[in-house]
């Protein structure tokens, strides 16, 4: 056959066919790719298993949480909080292990597809300069280099064949391209994912860290006796409610006192964050506070180690600026606000503002507290923390409603 016809033979079949090193390396890749498969396979499964074991904790609880209060009931209910937030952790663990498996499959996915890529790039460029270098002879030419008319046409045909492959690889081209962009986008997500649960991890071992906290401090105050805990528990629930009549007599005090003075607006704006870090370890009506069943968690709880700094969520007077020498009295901030809202900073280890004292948004106001036996910490902390309320008309509401 004319040498023409050769190459475009050549041609085409390079476009059907790779060469056998890229068979190997393809096969290899996806044997490897199929291995991360089933190991994320036996990741879900376990994942279930914990959650479920999770969820058997959370009835544990609840069905604790109904019964009469003792301290066998309180124990019980700390040790359930406590083996949950161990599964939680083990949960967590998995998950984290799950998407660094995912994120390797997709690696491993992308390298392959990034080299047929190139590969069929090469293909379809050694094609296009054939089919440019044979356009420089014109239909008389090419007729007369053949020995019929025969062999003229079967060069025109496989002409057309080369034409429509490499028409057809460059779409795939172009879904191979599409697919890869997707697969990156899935990678970045993954690896977000990954991140977000890391940091998942550390704040559920702070929450088990508090939990057993919790635990051996109620176990020291009421040296296992159950008349020593009631006694505990009666005076829990008396300073509870002294806090909370102090809080709101000074804050309607000094509302009414503002007020007159025309110094509160109507407009109020959203609240900042309290604190750089942002970690909540306890939300407001949180199920997992360990003392649920003496009083409702009103706040929310930031993770913060002990003196750091603490700011104003909002301009506003201080209505209360309570300081404590002792480690069994509660240190706090009430700041009032406009439109009828206030909030306030507990476990305060030092207080920056004084009564009636102006404060702007992002002021410091003092240093956080909560470690427990240290000044200003209250009585029944599980570790150093930021106790953050937000009030409307004087009842605490859920502060993530509230902060930017």
């Amino acid at each position: 056959m004319k040498k023409a016809v050769l190459i475009f033979l050549f041609i085409s079949g390079l476009l059907l066919s790779r060469p056998v090193f890229v068979h190997a390396q393809t096969a290899s890749t996806a044997q490897e790719i199929a291995d991360l498969h089933k190991q994320i396979e036996i990741k879900k499964d376990k994942i279930k298993q914990l959650e479920d074991t999770i969820e058997k904790y959370n009835k544990n609880i609840s069905k604790k949480q109904t019964e009469a209060q003792s301290l066998k009931n309180q124990l019980s209910i700390l040790d359930n909080h406590i083996l949950k937030a161990e599964a939680d952790i083990d949960l967590t663990e998995e998950k984290i292990n799950q998407a660094q498996l995912q994120i390797e499959a997709l690696e491993l996915t992308i390298a392959g597809k990034e080299a047929v890529l190139e590969k069929q790039k090469k293909i379809i460029t050694k094609m296009v300069q054939n089919i440019n270098a044979d356009k420089q002879k014109n239909y008389l030419e090419v007729l007369l280099t053949n020995n019929s008319f025969a062999s003229f046409y079967d060069q025109l045909q496989y002409t057309m064949k080369v034409y429509k492959d490499v028409g057809q690889s460059a779409k795939v081209l172009r879904l191979i391209k599409e697919d890869l962009q997707a697969k990156r986008e899935q990678v970045a997500t993954t690896k977000k994912t990954y991140e977000d649960l890391k940091a998942e991890l550390e704040e559920k071992k702070s929450k088990l860290e508090g939990q057993s906290n919790a635990k051996q401090q109620l176990l020291v105050a009421t040296k296992s006796s159950e008349m020593q805990y009631r006694t505990l528990l009666s005076s829990l629930k008396q300073q509870y409610q002294s806090v909370i009549n102090e809080q709101r007599a000074y804050e309607d005090q000094v509302r009414r006192k503002l007020e007159q003075q025309n110094k509160l607006g109507d407009i109020v704006g959203a609240f900042g964050w309290p604190l750089v870090n942002r970690t909540i370890t306890a939300y407001f009506h949180d199920p997992d506070y360990p003392f649920r069943n003496v009083f409702e968690h009103s706040a929310i709880d930031l993770r913060a180690s002990q003196g750091t700094p603490v700011r104003a969520a909002a301009s506003g007077y201080v209505a209360r600026a309570k300081t404590c020498g002792l480690s069994s009295c509660y240190a706090y901030v009430l700041i009032i606000h406009t439109g009828n809202l206030s909030t306030l900073y507990g476990h305060l280890s030092r207080i920056d503002v004084t009564a009636d004292q102006f404060v702007t948004k992002g002021d410091i106001i003092g240093l956080s507290g909560g470690k427990p036996g240290t000044v200003g910490a209250g009585p029944f902390v599980t570790g150093p923390h930021l106790h953050f309320e937000v009030r409307l008309n004087g009842i605490p509401v859920d502060p993530l409603g509230y902060l930017e």
